[in-house]
């Protein structure tokens, strides 16, 4: 037990020495992203009852049944998606979310009388999920690019993920799945046409501000420290690593390489923690379109 002890507290001080050297840039990034997703949800989705999944969506539904507060219902669901992840995920799992689950709510708040201020005409539905879709989902990829997550149903995605043995994308699409199917006995078959519009934008977007269109990223990687980031990515991020005897073409030295699959929103985790560990580290990067077979945690 002893060594894996040791290792897991090496891999915490890797993440804690990278986000303490992008500090400035993550905590930017992260109040863009949440200011962005904000107009985008008080601009164009709550006013025409899109539901397009997540805790903001059924903040949707709740305001319609119940006349609740969105960002009211929103920090309220998202705290106790915290208290959730903390005894389910643990600590090092929850940390990223606890400041985007605690200012969007917040944000929210701020811009919900935009309207007043930016006036749309809501008129054409079309246009409204478009770029609704669109703000929503770059500001999304901000707040993913430097580690953070808005909190909400990507808790439970992780606890869905983790328990039933699927990947962090079938997880999401049972969640949010469920969700936007759920507001058509609500608001009708063609909002939740509109929705899946919404849907399908907010992801490619938010995959393209990360890295690429892909869901996945396939890291190929060469490495003097190569044991470090192989134990970096097992035990810190509960991804697998295969690894290749392979020969370089000019000195036909003998070396390894790690190739190792993860989720698109965990690429700036994998890339910052391989500098940390390796600064001489070769590794390539390319879109993994289709992964089949194998369990993220």
């Amino acid at each position: 037990m002893w060594p894996f002890k040791k290792v897991e507290k090496e891999n915490e001080n890797i993440i804690k020495s990278i986000y303490k050297k992008f500090r400035i840039r993550r905590y930017l990034y992260l109040l863009v992203g949440l200011f962005l997703i904000a107009v985008s949800f008080n601009l164009f989705l709550l006013p025409n009852n899109i539901v397009f999944g997540g805790i903001s969506g059924l903040s949707i539904i709740t305001k319609k049944l119940f006349n609740w507060n969105p960002s009211t219902f929103i920090f309220i669901g998202s705290l106790l998606l915290l208290i959730l992840s903390y005894l389910v995920l643990g600590k090092e799992k929850t940390t990223g979310s606890i400041l985007g689950s605690i200012l969007f709510p917040i944000f929210v708040n701020l811009t919900a009388n935009i309207s007043n201020i930016i006036e749309i005409d809501n008129n054409n539905l079309l246009l409204s999920a478009i770029f609704g879709g669109i703000l929503y989902g770059f500001g999304a990829g901000l707040v993913f690019k430097v580690g953070f997550t808005t909190g909400g149903t990507d808790i439970i995605n992780q606890i869905i993920s983790k328990y039933r043995k699927v990947s962090m994308g079938n997880a999401m699409l049972m969640s949010d799945g469920l969700i936007v199917l759920s507001s058509v006995f609500i608001f009708g078959l063609t909002k939740l046409m509109y929705a899946i519009i919404v849907v399908y934008i907010i992801g490619l977007l938010t995959d393209k501000v990360l890295l690429g269109i892909s869901d996945s990223k396939a890291f190929y990687i060469i490495a003097e420290k190569d044991e470090e980031i192989k134990d970096y990515v097992l035990n810190y991020l509960n991804h697998g690593v295969t690894i290749f005897d392979a020969r370089g073409g000019f000195t036909k030295a003998k070396e390894k390489v790690l190739l190792c699959v993860v989720p698109t929103k965990e690429y700036f985790k994998l890339k910052e923690g391989i500098h940390e560990i390796d600064k001489s580290a070769f590794f390539v990067v390319t879109d993994a379109y289709e992964v089949f077979g194998g369990f993220v945690k």
